[in-house]
This record gives structure tokens, C-alpha cells and sequence, in this order.
């Protein structure tokens, strides 16, 4: 609770090796800037919060079904370096597609 609001992350967990938290966002449409925003409060919570002594700083990961590079860049330029946003599938690609990625030279 922050200011009497409630704020909830999608999936947190906390990483042994790393010795921090990983918190995941999760969202079923293009990226948009307030979601990096979001993301950075939960990371300053955690910082300000949660983490131990003798932890590292959290980690955000942000999923969306599309992202824009330049808009990604924009909108993350100035917050945390642990933000990371990447686009998730929202289906399986077909066996075609995968023969193909793992025969070409990306692989």
C-alpha cells in the first residue's frame, strides 16, 4: 500500500543466484509509457521496502503482446537500468515457423 492505494504486480519471485527480486509484468496489448512508469514504482517499493542488506536491486520485466523500440526507449530513458521490456507470443508458431528459426543463421 502506497498513499492508502493498493498496487499489485503481476508475478514476483525472488532469484537465489541473483539475489534479487524479479518482478513481471504482464499486459494483453501494445506497450504503452505508463506501464514502464508502473514498473518503476514497483521496483522503487521494493528498493525503499523490501530488499535486504545484502540483496541487489530488483529486476522488471514488462511483457507485452507488441512493443515500439523508439517508443521503449523514450519511455524507459531516465528510469531504472533494470527495466527490461520485450513482446511475448500470444500463440505457439506453427512447426513450419520453428524449422525455419532454428535453420536460419539468428539461431
Amino acid at each position: 500500500m502506497i498513499d492508502e492505494d493498493y498496487f499489485f504486480a503481476d508475478l514476483v519471485f525472488y532469484h537465489r543466484i541473483l539475489k534479487c527480486h524479479v518482478i513481471v509484468e504482464l499486459k494483453i496489448d501494445k506497450f504503452r509509457h505508463e506501464y514502464a512508469s508502473q514498473l518503476n514504482i514497483y521496483l522503487n517499493y521494493f528498493k525503499a521496502e523490501v530488499m535486504q542488506p545484502d540483496d541487489n536491486p530488483p529486476i522488471g520485466i514488462l511483457l507485452c503482446t507488441e512493443k515500439g523500440d523508439t517508443l521503449v526507449k523514450y519511455a524507459t530513458a531516465g528510469l531504472d537500468p533494470n527495466i527490461f521490456v520485450q513482446k511475448y507470443m500470444i500463440e505457439l508458431p506453427s512447426e513450419e515457423e520453428i524449422k525455419k528459426f532454428i535453420t536460419s543463421s539468428n539461431y
